[in-house]
């Protein structure tokens, strides 16, 4: 029987229709992409979908990116899904703050699509 070639999973999780629609164009031709516009919905996609990654803006209404990512982190459902933060604050707090809530990498926008094909290649990688 043939193995069929499923694409990675990636969930992009950004309030910014254009940030969402510039990493959908990057990711698409390689992963299978889901969007979330905050943290709630990153949630519900991340237990329903399964995603391979999480690219996770921190800076959202509703529910912001490091409670989220703590949250996901938190469930047995998903807590093996790695999830790099994606913000234009590239603080060196934002970058401990995202990895004590459990974030696996961490990307400054403005991004060059290679930077962001590059993190996510790392992640998927790391065992």
């Amino acid at each position: 029987m043939e193995q069929v070639d499923t694409k990675k999973k990636i969930l992009i999780v950004d309030d910014e229709p254009n940030v969402r629609r510039l990493s959908r164009a990057i990711l698409s031709k390689k992963f299978e992409v889901f969007e979330a516009e905050n943290g709630k919905e990153a949630i519900e996609i991340a237990n329903t979908q399964k995603p391979d990654v999480i690219l996770m803006d921190m800076m959202m209404p509703k529910m912001d990116g490091l409670t989220a990512c703590h949250a996901i982190k938190k469930d047995p459902n998903t807590k093996l899904i790695p999830i790099i933060m994606v913000t234009a604050i590239g603080f060196e707090l934002n970058i401990r703050l995202s990895q004590q809530m459990g974030a696996t990498g961490y990307v400054t926008k403005p991004f060059a699509p290679q930077e962001l094909l590059d993190k996510i290649g790392e992640v998927l990688l790391t065992p």
